[in-house]
């Protein structure tokens, strides 16, 4: 059997229950998510019983149409929706509300233009109370600099920036508390080409370093292969999970041309396969 036939997984059922030798860490159990458009006075749902186990360390990339749910999946676990229905955990909670233990790293960068690099990566610890001392707070800050390699640029503006450089604030940002899960919504979608690939290893490497659980929304299927541990593919809205596919490629992926793989291929093969149908749903302006 291929790569690909020894890797599916079913979406009738909860498509990842957690090995024995590994820690759940969120939980959504028949999650369905909607909004209210008050102009139209009715209701949109725009996520559909979602079942997901996603265990510590693990690197999960959502792919789907744009509108399928994706970014209103990690606004669940975030905190920053209520379900209608089921529930979303976090460490064996549910979720009520925004937490220090997860973070969130944006399309467009979100950074505050009158702050320097410095300011905006310290900027989460003046919203959260983390019991940190100064000296504990200007340590983190100098870290996650370095980490992000913008050591020397600690005073810079955002315009004195390059895309890359603004989007390894807004990683640093995220990263500064130190929390147990990172939430990136496309992420590299403003940036050049070149950049994205050197972003995309960087942020491997980041937490490789970290061990932190990610949640990763791409519409890049070459993105979600070279990045993820397994990738939920989406379905048109309401988005349902329509398979969950483990990427079974050793790391790191960017030490060597993973492109070059026949398992690379046969999984993008795959994947395309998936998402080419309900990308053209989505255009023709087709509901679930």
């Amino acid at each position: 059997m291929t790569v690909v036939e020894t890797r599916r997984r079913s979406a009738s059922h909860d498509p990842s229950p957690a090995p024995a030798n590994v820690t759940p860490v969120i939980v959504s159990k028949n999650l369905t998510v909607g909004y209210k458009l008050h102009r139209e006075r009715k209701k949109l749902t725009a996520l559909r019983d979602i079942n997901l186990t996603i265990n510590r360390g693990e690197f999960i990339v959502l792919v789907g149409p744009s509108g399928c749910g994706k970014t209103t999946f990690i606004n669940a676990i975030s905190g920053l929706v209520e379900p209608w229905e089921g529930s979303i955990e976090v460490n064996g909670q549910p979720v009520v509300g925004p937490g220090p233990d997860r973070a969130m790293v944006f399309q467009d960068y979100a950074l505050m233009p009158w702050r320097t690099v410095e300011s905006n990566i310290r900027m989460p610890f003046e919203l959260q109370k983390l019991g940190l001392s100064k000296e504990e707070m200007d340590e983190r800050v100098r870290h996650y600099i370095d980490l992000v390699e913008l050591t020397g640029f600690e005073k810079s503006f955002p315009y004195e920036l390059s895309g890359g450089m603004k989007q390894r604030v807004g990683i640093a940002r995220a990263l500064v508390t130190e929390p147990d899960i990172l939430l990136a919504d496309e992420p590299f979608a403003a940036i050049d080409a070149m950049t994205r690939e050197a972003m995309q290893s960087e942020l491997e490497r980041f937490v490789a370093k970290t061990g932190q659980t990610v949640v990763f929304i791409t519409h890049s299927i070459d993105e979600a292969i070279t990045l993820g541990d397994r990738i939920v593919v989406v379905s048109h809205r309401p988005g349902q999970i329509k398979e969950v596919v483990d990427v079974d490629l050793p790391r790191p992926r960017f030490d060597y041309d993973v492109k070059l793989l026949p398992e690379y291929s046969k999984l993008r093969d795959h994947i395309w396969h998936l998402v080419k149908d309900e990308a053209l749903r989505g255009a023709h302006g087709e509901e679930g």
